[in-house]
């Protein structure tokens, strides 16, 4: 009883919630400092008011859900996080596994993948799993974030143009395939506004000026669709395209300005006003969803915490802001929030803008809300291709093509192989697949790499010792490399001109020994004629640690050990004196 108590101690005492902002008040938090933050949320919220809405668009629920998502999850993952300057919310990344979710599931389920998600965190956190994301190489990150901008990319092509598709098939070559046969429907009214934002979010950074671009070219954007729509032209809108209900029944287009209502995600009904009834074979269909949610979330929140700690020389508790996030994507589904993470360009922005701590994160939150009670209607003549167009940019900036041309420079196959096989795992199937069989293989390349290093070489040995072959063993004896070492020892050790009575192994540079290398040891020493002799010598701590621990074995107990070469010469002598004696 008492161990359990100790080891349910242990596990919570892996996080401690609040410590990003508890951190911030103990260095000192000033006036000064609150100013910083107020303008740093308002320059976040700015960019997050249109991103939040695009994105929730993105993933098949109508806008005003990722404006609940930033809201909530912004403010309760900054109050409870471990990194002092993340920005939550609704994030691209998320899109390609949200999407199939509504698809299938509705809003309803959407909002209770992201409550297992949630649940899935906070497991992950308590059992300090944060410092496991550490351990995804590059070539892996990479290659999925690639191949998750190159589907949203895909995905935005249909707004961006206003092509005609009724419904969008679920796998990639599919959604390829539709967008090419609907290529004759284009509204060239939609394709002209969405070439004009894009073209301001790309060239907006020309002018220096303080304002983030994301706003401007949505406001141009809607003023060019405004004069469309004078001149009797077509143009798609969040007002035109969605509708809300509120609880009182009353009906309206594009966003309510109404605060987010509480509600039990799993009594939502889906556009057909029908409620899932939900069981365990439904929860079991949406769990690795729930699964990819988590995983993802976990990725993309402390990857962006580990940047913004490079950006600001400080260092965020990673398991702290796993229980934040968790606690975020828990809260957020009762009040109609979606799956939310850190988002690394708004986090950014957040650092740029002179953001302190988490109270900036807060004032990002609030300035959502009042855009949402205040300016609701406002936001309603939104164009879709302005919103495709700033997931465009975001989708590019997510490819990172430049950081990956970079790696392929400097790098080897092994790492443009791992890459190349996530960024096309990521696009045909989806994220889990890709990063698995990327750390996988990454791993696996890895051990042969290292396995490569592992080699011998055959050394002097003193004048007045004829049948003695000494070697030199360089690298790690584990499972992938010994058995070749030893199998090699053993052709060299027969086929040579004279007889060999000794071997010497000189171990200074054998790192690390372990049971493959311990089974390839015995079967070198069986393998050995009866009368030859194996000494190793200058042992380090593990290896000899390992050695001890199975001195059991009949084969390591016929090895001689000694702690130098000049020993190990002294103890063949002593054998050869004995074998001339015994022979006189």
């Amino acid at each position: 009883m008492l161990k359990k108590w100790f080891i349910t101690k242990n596990v919570f005492l892996a996080v401690r919630p609040f410590s990003a902002l508890k951190d911030s008040f103990r260095e000192g938090y000033t006036t000064q400092k609150l100013v910083k933050d107020i303008i740093a949320g308002l320059t976040v919220g700015v960019i997050a008011i249109p991103l939040s809405m695009a994105l929730a668009i993105a993933s098949g629920v109508p806008p005003q859900h990722g404006l609940y998502t930033a809201i909530v999850a912004g403010i309760i993952i900054a109050l409870a996080g471990g990194s002092r300057f993340n920005i939550s919310g609704p994030t691209a990344a998320f899109v390609v596994i949200l999407y199939p979710v509504t698809q299938q599931f509705g809003l309803s389920g959407l909002l209770m993948a992201t409550l297992l998600s949630g649940i899935i965190l906070v497991i992950m956190a308590l059992f300090r799993l944060g410092r496991l994301i550490e351990y995804i190489p590059l070539p892996v990150t990479l290659g999925f974030t690639c191949g998750i901008g190159i589907t949203i990319g895909t995905l935005q092509i249909k707004d961006f143009f206003g092509l005609t598709i009724d419904k969008m098939p679920e796998h990639y070559i599919g959604k390829v395939q539709a967008i090419i046969t609907a290529l004759p429907t284009i509204n060239w009214a939609d394709a002209m506004v969405g070439i004009v934002t894009l073209l301001v979010l790309i060239n907006w950074h020309k002018l220096r000026l303080p304002v983030p671009g994301h706003l401007p070219a949505v406001i141009i954007g809607t003023l060019l669709s405004l004069v469309l729509i004078h001149f009797g032209y077509h143009v798609a809108s969040i007002g035109s395209a969605f509708e809300y209900t509120l609880p009182d029944g009353s009906t309206g287009h594009g966003i309510p300005s109404v605060l987010p209502q509480f509600a039990l995600p799993w009594n939502i009904p889906n556009a057909q006003g029908e409620v899932i009834e939900w069981n365990f074979a439904i929860i079991q269909n949406i769990l690795p969803a729930a699964f990819s949610m988590a995983v993802l979330g976990a990725i993309e929140s402390l990857l962006c915490a580990v940047v913004l700690d490079n950006m600001t020389d400080t260092k965020h508790h990673s398991n702290n802001e796993l229980l934040a996030q968790g606690l975020g994507n828990i809260a957020a589904p009762f009040l109609g929030g979606i799956t939310a993470t850190a988002a690394i360009a708004r986090s950014a922005a957040n650092v740029k803008a002179g953001g302190q701590s988490p109270i900036a994160s807060i004032v990002h939150a609030l300035l959502v809300l009042f855009a949402l009670l205040f300016f609701a209607g406002a936001l309603s003549y939104l164009p879709l291709s302005s919103m495709a167009a700033l997931l465009l940019m975001v989708a590019w900036n997510m490819a990172n093509v430049p950081q990956i041309i970079h790696l392929a420079r400097r790098s080897g196959r092994n790492e443009i192989a791992v890459l190349t096989t996530c960024l096309v795992l990521t696009v045909i199937f989806d994220m889990v697949i890709a990063i698995s069989v990327g750390v996988l293989l990454a791993s696996l390349l890895f051990i042969r790499t290292i396995a490569e290093m592992t080699k011998s070489f055959e050394i002097a040995h003193p004048e007045d010792l004829d049948d003695v072959l000494v070697y030199r063993i360089s690298g790690p004896l584990f499972f992938a490399a010994a058995d070749n070492l030893f199998a090699d020892l053993h052709e060299k050790t027969v086929h040579t001109d004279h007889e060999i009575r000794h071997i010497v192994l000189q171990c200074s540079a054998v790192t690390v020994l372990d049971a493959g290398g311990i089974h390839a040891l015995t079967r070198f020493v069986q393998h050995m004629l009866p009368h030859q002799e194996l000494y190793m010598c200058n042992m380090q701590f593990q290896p000899l640690r390992m050695i001890v621990k199975s001195n059991m074995l009949t084969e390591i107990q016929k090895i001689n050990f000694s702690t130098d070469l000049k020993e190990t010469y002294n103890k063949i002598r002593l054998v050869e004196a004995e074998d001339k004696k015994s022979e006189e």
